[in-house]
């Protein structure tokens, strides 16, 4: 798929990724923008995003110019739909893409069936932004579109190590670090370094965290009073899962936060033994083999035993 093809008789785009956008969500919609500025300086450009995107990513071009009232309500000429799996991820964007009068959808979940009038979806892709790179024209890339497909790469493949980084994904990463932006300071930046109460809520979900099913998975909760106590929101909780992954025996890792009475967000983590993208898509979620997420409704304890009956499946 060619992009600009894809828009070539449109004269105004909305460009929106998931709802709690991660790394690889917001800089795949603002690597977008830049694109098409570069390329259409014509086109009306809006990025809808929501949920106060965290400010580690301000660097990137665009940021600050992101729509967070969805409004006003008009219709796009094209809708660009990115890193979403589904239509209901795509929180209150969702009547801008209902009433575009085309639709497209670049992702790389292998949960999501194409829901778009043009879909290119590569589950074997390390992200969005790594999928995005093989529909943008050369002449059209400069630092700024590079610094944001970069930063999507670093985040969704956790800095390289995951197994969804092929040869071709370092070849990309090859190419857009040629642009001359700092790339160790935006991995060291961005990913790894995180404030006092971060480490702190951090330190207190790894001391609390439960090895179970032989030691084969781990599991560890926050819940609102003590994300109150630490004056964290979920955007802070980022990165617990994968420290819990990093335990010597685990095959699955399993964090959870309290949304509500009831309710939580569950992430999960794989050594590779179990697809928890399978486990997830069992109770409406989704993601990848390695990395997926669901919200559930229930006790923690009803979540647990409920999540623990699939992953058990899968290991007998």
């Amino acid at each position: 798929m060619n992009l600009l093809s894809e828009i070539q008789n449109a004269k105004s785009v909305a460009i929106a990724g998931h709802i709690r956008p991660d790394g690889d969500c917001i800089s795949s919609t603002l690597a977008v923008r830049a694109y098409l500025k570069n390329a259409r300086d014509d086109l009306k450009i809006t990025v809808f995003t929501q949920d106060n995107p965290p400010t580690i990513f301000s660097y990137l071009e665009g940021y600050d110019e992101m729509n967070l009232t969805y409004s006003p309500k008009e219709k796009y000429d094209v809708f660009i739909a990115l890193d979403s799996s589904s239509l209901d991820r795509l929180g209150d964007s969702l009547w801008f893409f209902e009433n575009a009068d085309k639709t497209i959808c670049v992702d790389h979940h292998e949960t999501n069936a194409g829901f778009a009038d043009v879909n290119l979806v590569d589950p074997k892709a390390s992200s969005t932004c790594e999928v995005l790179y093989g529909t943008f024209d050369e002449e059209y890339i400069n630092e700024a579109v590079a610094v944001c497909l970069f930063t999507g790469i670093v985040h969704d493949s956790g800095v390289f190590q995951y197994s969804n980084m092929s040869r071709k994904s370092f070849e990309i990463v090859g190419r857009l670090v040629e642009y001359g932006f700092d790339a160790p300071g935006i991995i060291q930046d961005t990913f790894y370094v995180k404030s006092y109460v971060q480490n702190q809520i951090l330190g207190r979900a790894l001391l609390e965290s439960i090895l179970f099913m032989d030691g084969k998975c781990i599991v560890s909760m926050v819940d609102r009073k003590m994300m109150q106590f630490y004056n964290v929101l979920p955007k802070h909780l980022d990165g617990i899962v994968n420290h819990l992954k990093n335990t010597r025996g685990v095959e699955v890792a399993i964090f959870m936060y309290e949304m509500g009475m009831q309710q939580y967000k569950v992430s999960m983590r794989s050594n590779g033994g179990v697809n928890v993208a399978k486990v997830a898509a069992v109770f409406g979620g989704g993601g990848h083999e390695r990395a997926a997420g669901v919200e559930m409704n229930g006790t923690y304890y009803d979540i647990i035993n409920a999540l623990s009956r699939e992953i058990e499946k899968q290991m007998q």
